[in-house]
């Protein structure tokens, strides 16, 4: 099937490698899921469904269907869509009575995260989920650590705002670990994001 975004571009999805073997630096483990980070907050948030601690779900992207093929009576073959809508953020939902709203990132550069992986629009949507008293932030993952952090989306802003004004065009990994929360990866729940926000709810 092919999905185009609105201003007619492919959209292409990765592929995660089933057969990855990766070393955790932070606690010395291995893992041989081959997980992609989107897969593994799927599981947590799942997880945190059925253990009734927060309702979280990844937003749906609208798509509108332009050719559909019918090789069977009764079977539809969809050829060719395009997304209806820039999309804001990935995941948003609520954690004790307050509104979550986030976005997950994933990259292969081992010394920091380009910003590039961002747009304007999510940049705006998530300043205004702030300034409505909503919690706002970005999890990054570096592949080639398997390390995850839960960034603040103001400190986020700031390193946006740093490159509008002519500055460097990425976060380093050390701004990150000192801005940002480290999230060891679990069993149950994969990665626990909640339990960095405890103290901040």
């Amino acid at each position: 099937m092919s999905v185009n975004y609105p201003n007619g571009k492919k959209y292409f999805q990765s592929q995660a490698n089933p057969k990855l073997t990766v070393r955790n630096h932070k606690d010395g483990s291995y893992s041989n899921r081959g997980m992609t980070l989107e897969e593994d907050l799927n599981e947590t948030n799942q997880y945190y469904r059925e253990q009734k601690i927060a309702v979280i779900h990844k937003k749906p992207t609208p798509i509108q269907i332009v050719q559909v093929d019918y090789p069977k009576r009764s079977a539809a073959v969809i050829k060719e869509a395009y997304f209806k809508l820039a999309s804001t953020t990935d995941y948003n939902g609520v954690y004790k009575g307050k509104y979550i709203d986030f976005e997950a990132k994933e990259t292969q550069n081992p010394t920091s995260f380009p910003l590039k992986n961002f747009h304007q629009h999510q940049i705006t949507h998530m300043e205004e989920v702030l300034n409505h008293g909503g919690i706002c932030f970005v999890i990054i993952r570096f592949t080639k650590f398997d390390e995850v952090y839960l960034l603040g989306a103001r400190h986020l802003l700031a390193y946006w705002d740093r490159m509008i004004n002519g500055g460097r065009k990425s976060i380093t990994k050390e701004e990150i670990e000192e801005h940002g929360h480290y999230i060891p990866l679990g069993y149950q729940p994969r990665i626990d994001y909640i339990k960095v926000l405890e103290d901040t709810v």
